[in-house]
């Protein structure tokens, strides 16, 4: 979500006449896009502030993003040198900051909502690759989830009209992009105001409808991010079964295998929900890649409530996990909580269950050896000029020896090795 709202933020500035450079230092306009998730981002951007602010030139500087929407004038306070502050649902009028700014006008703030006719595209310059592109689809959240500051810093879900969608995904076609990702903090939440650009498509829920309808225009790749298992109806394992364009990936955030530490996050879902739709993925013809998040030492987490997680990650053989300590967010209904796991311990069971997500990774990428995945070859591989890198369509990163001239292609690759995060293996047909 940050990197999408990056690339719109700078495809706008370029359109109102502004130039972008890749040297700091070169830089009239420094404008720091923040994340609030977790703590240890919200002190990155105040030491950023400061390597700034220590510059001669003094450069004009702008903080956006969730730290921005939260913090407000806050940020002048805390943040000396800060000159604008922009939040997550105002970046449509970012341009128009900056020109106060630079007609003297001081601490200019804006934390207002977003333009009905905000403009969602992001010009093929601006984009994070040639190949690959994010269409936010649903912003915000309505859960509540006691951890998390999201539904404070983004708002409550809004979803994109569906015909929206489906013509930026034309459009993207028509710009040589093979991949789309489709997101939103609850991208399965997705539920638009009216079925404008889903007439005639099937599906039991709004978001299976959306998945089949853009599968139907024939780009080559759909992938999407972030599920809430809440809303994660099996008819989506049906579309993905339907669909050999939408990907077998599927991101499914557990936080915890504790019964009592879920209602204590307020997650909505249990265990043994949760375990039906993982058999449910399973169950795919599509051999589809499983990853989740899960929060280690939330408030009141007990020894037997994180050996519950073991045991669901176990169970459910995960082929890559994010895994995070607890930490308290202010604002947030947890925060209020005793925070009675130690840092210590939260590190120990960080560790544990580390160690059996990397064992489940390692046997599910073992399986792939010697089979053919189809890899979009997205860039030259840091390590070698002579070797290419991309993902599969189960989202693995696959690194295999090819010339530049194959970057944008879909390209067979036999898997030969599998690394700690990567697979490699030899490119066919070519």
């Amino acid at each position: 979500m940050n990197v999408s709202d990056s690339e719109r933020v700078a495809s706008s500035l370029v359109a109102e006449g502004y130039e972008l450079t890749q040297e700091e230092s070169e830089a009239d306009i420094i404008l720091l896009n923040t994340c609030s998730v977790r703590e240890k981002a919200e002190h990155k951007l105040y030491t950023r502030v400061g390597q700034v602010r220590e510059r001669e030139d003094r450069p004009m500087l702008g903080v956006m993003g969730c730290v921005a929407q939260l913090e407000g004038e806050n940020l002048f306070a805390h943040g000396r040198g800060i000159d604008f502050v922009i939040g997550t649902r105002a970046v449509g009028r970012l341009g128009d900051a900056i020109s106060r700014v630079g007609q003297g006008e001081d601490r200019v703030i804006d934390l207002g909502e977003r333009e009905e006719d905000y403009d969602w595209s992001v010009s093929d310059r601006q984009r994070h690759s040639p190949y690959v592109s994010f269409i936010p689809i649903i912003e915000g959240c309505n859960k509540f989830c006691t951890y998390c500051i999201v539904p404070f810093s983004r708002g409550r879900e809004k979803s994109l009209p569906a015909s929206e969608i489906i013509r930026q995904v034309r459009r993207l076609m028509e710009e040589g992009v093979s991949e789309i990702h489709l997101i939103g903090q609850n991208v399965n939440s997705y539920r638009p105001s009216s079925a404008e650009g889903l007439e005639g498509v099937a599906g039991a829920t709004p978001f299976s409808r959306l998945l089949r309808a853009v599968a139907q225009t024939g780009i080559e790749r759909i992938k999407f991010a972030t599920s809430f298992p809440r809303d994660f109806h099996p008819d989506i394992v049906d579309a993905i079964d339907e669909h050999e364009n939408l990907c077998n990936w599927v991101h499914l955030p557990v936080q915890s295998g504790s019964n009592v530490v879920l209602r204590g996050m307020r997650r909505g879902h249990t265990v043994e929900s949760y375990m039906r739709r993982i058999d449910r993925v399973r169950e795919s013809h599509r051999d589809i890649t499983l990853t989740t998040d899960i929060i280690v030492g939330f408030p009141g987490e007990t020894e037997e409530d994180f050996q519950d997680t073991i045991r669901l990650a176990e169970y459910c053989k995960f082929d890559s996990g994010y895994i995070f300590r607890y930490s308290p967010r202010p604002g947030t209904p947890a925060y209020e909580l005793e925070d009675d796991v130690t840092f210590e311990e939260k590190t120990r069971r960080f560790q544990e269950l580390e160690r059996v997500i990397r064992r489940t990774q390692r046997e599910s990428q073992e399986k792939i050896i010697g089979k053919t995945l189809k890899v979009l070859a997205e860039r030259v591989s840091a390590k070698s000029d002579d070797v290419l890198t991309g993902h599969s369509t189960c989202h693995r990163v696959v690194n295999f020896p090819a010339g530049r001239h194959l970057l944008g292609k879909v390209i067979e690759v036999e898997v030969t090795e599998s690394k700690v995060n990567s697979l490699f293996g030899h490119a066919k047909g070519i």
